[in-house]
This record gives C-alpha cells, sequence and structure tokens, in this order.
C-alpha cells in the first residue's frame, strides 16, 4: 500500500485507511456486533497493507474504540497506526487527560498516533455534543492540553477533524505542529475541493478524507434513494422533511444527487467497474488526500475496496468525466462541507 506524507509533519499514510465507525454496533449502524468478524477484517488489512485504524470516542458510545482494540492484540503495534477523536465538549484542561485516557484503555494502547479535536471549538458545534450553554473549552488551553498530552508521550501526532479555513488557522496558532485535518470527501460531497483541501496544502496539514463511499450511497447495496437507511439519510443530500434524524432542515439536494448516481451508474456499466471502485479510485487520485477511509463490514468488501485502489490508476480523462458527472450537484450542494447541517448553521467555520 502507498503511503502519503501528512503535510510537513513526517507523518506518512497509507492511501487507503479502514473506518472503524461501525465496530461494536449501534443504532447508527446496526446493533449487529460479532467481534471475531471485525478481528477478521483488521487483520486482513493488516496483511494487505492497510496499517491506518480511525475511530473516535462517541462513535457507539466508546465500543469502537473497545472493539479495534480488541481486534489489534497480537498484532505488532509498531506496525500500525491508530486514530482517534475527542469531543470539543472535552478538551478542557482536567477533563481532557481523563478522555485520553479512557481512550487509551479501550484501544489496549500506551500511546495513540493520531489524535485529533473532532469538531471546532465553538458553541454552535459544542451543541452537537453537550447541550449545556457553558460548556465552552477555551481554545488555547485546549491545546496546551493536548500538547501536554503529545509531551507525555500519550500522543504522537495532533489533528483535527471538520475544522474550516479560520478554524484552522486558529488551531495551528496554538498547536503548530498539527499533522491532520479529517474532512468529508467523495464523488457527491466534494466541498473541500472549494478552499478547504487548498487551505490544508498552503498550511502543510494533512488531508484524511472520510465517508469515500457516502455510508453506502456510492455502492450497488441500495438501488435507489428510497432505499437508504434514515441514519444514512441525514446529509443535504436528502430532503430534510422526509427524515426524522436529519436535523438540516431544508430540501436537500434528493433530485440532483438521483441524476447523479444515475450518471455514474451509467458510467461504470460503460467500463465494466463497479460504483465503490470507480468512487474509491477517484478519491484516491487525489493527491491532495493524504489518505481516503472507508469502511469494511468483511473481508470480502475490504479486499474489493483494495483492490480499487491498488489498480492502475485512473486516467484523467476518467477522472475529468467523473468530475463532470458529479459538478451540477457539487454547485448545489455548495462550499459548505458541514453536510449534516444546513449551511448557515455550518459547524466548520
Amino acid at each position: 500500500m502507498d503511503l502519503r506524507e501528512c503535510g510537513r509533519s513526517g507523518l506518512k499514510l497509507p492511501v487507503l485507511g479502514l473506518g472503524c465507525w461501525a465496530f461494536g454496533g449501534g443504532e447508527y449502524w446496526g446493533e449487529r456486533h460479532v467481534q471475531s468478524e471485525v478481528d477478521a477484517v483488521v487483520r486482513r488489512a493488516f496483511d494487505l497493507g492497510v496499517r491506518y485504524f480511525d475511530t473516535a470516542e462517541v462513535y457507539n458510545g466508546g465500543r469502537s474504540e473497545a472493539s479495534l482494540g480488541e481486534a489489534l492484540r497480537g498484532l505488532p503495534r509498531d506496525q500500525v497506526l491508530v486514530g482517534t477523536k475527542v469531543s470539543p465538549a472535552c478538551v478542557q484542561p482536567d477533563v481532557l487527560p481523563q478522555r485520553c485516557e479512557a481512550s487509551l484503555r479501550r484501544l489496549g494502547t500506551d500511546s495513540i498516533d493520531v489524535y485529533m479535536v473532532h469538531w471546532p471549538i465553538t458553541p454552535r458545534s459544542i451543541r452537537h455534543f453537550d447541550a449545556r450553554p457553558e460548556v465552552c473549552p477555551a481554545v488555547d488551553d485546549a491545546f496546551a492540553s493536548l500538547l501536554r498530552l503529545q509531551e507525555q508521550g500519550k500522543v504522537r501526532y495532533l489533528g483535527v477533524s471538520n475544522f474550516g479555513r479560520s478554524r484552522l488557522q486558529e488551531a495551528l496558532r496554538h498547536c503548530p505542529g498539527l499533522a491532520v485535518n479529517e474532512l468529508p470527501y467523495n464523488l457527491l460531497s466534494r466541498a473541500i475541493e472549494c478552499e478547504a483541501l487548498d487551505t490544508c496544502r498552503e498550511l502543510g496539514v494533512g488531508t484524511i478524507g472520510y465517508m469515500a463511499l457516502l455510508q453506502g450511497v456510492l455502492t450497488d447495496l441500495y438501488p435507489t434513494l428510497d432505499d437508504v437507511p434514515s441514519w444514512q439519510r441525514r446529509t443535504r443530500h436528502f430532503d430534510a422533511r422526509r427524515t426524522v434524524e436529519a436535523r438540516h432542515g431544508t430540501a436537500g439536494e434528493e433530485d440532483a444527487t438521483r441524476k447523479a448516481l444515475s450518471d455514474l451508474r451509467s458510467f461504470c456499466r460503460d467500463t465494466g467497474r463497479t460504483l465503490s471502485d470507480l468512487a474509491l479510485a477517484w478519491a484516491v487520485a487525489n493527491p491532495g488526500v493524504a489518505c481516503t477511509l472507508v469502511g469494511s463490514r468483511s473481508t470480502d468488501k475490504l479486499e474489493a475496496n483494495v483492490r480499487a485502489v491498488e489498480r492502475r490508476p485512473l486516467e484523467p480523462e476518467v477522472v475529468a468525466r467523473l468530475d463532470a458527472i458529479t459538478d451540477p450537484l457539487k454547485q448545489r450542494l455548495g462550499p459548505s462541507f458541514d453536510y449534516y447541517e444546513s449551511p448557515e448553521n455550518d459547524r466548520t467555520r
């Protein structure tokens, strides 16, 4: 698996990483959880060179971290990279060390390779995690606490996730060595191309792309948009009036999403490649993205995802065609990459 450098940090990540949100089971992805299946996926990923594993403390109430930690037992720790994220509501100097220690225990490790703040440290962002109005840590204190964890060896690299330009600049003033900014990126979610990718490159911060298959939408799993489960219909690609879990409150862009998917599937038939295969190859083709995350619930799906990125790189004309197919949707969704909220309530700013 090819490695790419993350900005000026010295951190190198494989071009494909394993997203572990579904590990541990839960309301979002379904309660079914079989640890032996997780173990098999993680071990096969290791064998195939997919050695970056990404999770967060909030994923399934910590069960994702615990499941990943269990699956990593027996693998050489110095040959895997583990990334996890802390809630922006929990980065106060008297709280953050406890949250980090809890993640370390669940992951079964002495050090987290990449420790990220999950969303910007702002009242608007924090309300999603903690509705109490008084909960808003000071940004300088938060990053000072993160740097102390790094000095103590509890964390190797520090990063952020979902930080727009102004928030990333603010974070770098307090923590100049940030390694990564984890951002949503896929064929149907291209808003970071408007500014965020260039900002990361300009500021020397690596980019990790998540949601590469738009939670299953960019696969052949769901014949129509109506077949997508409600928890996966919360983004602005969908009409919030038809999904009780959605909170963006807009009519969404279902027509444009449907048209893009139809044209993508037609292109797949012409080229003889699957939708997920093309979507992953397209994401990895962007040199500005150091690592693309994809979830895999079985070894078969994992192997198919790896084959997609290990094949010959997409020809420039194929990338251009895929860009053209999805550009109308990109324009309609606009530059806001917080797909779960309306542009007015964008938490990344």
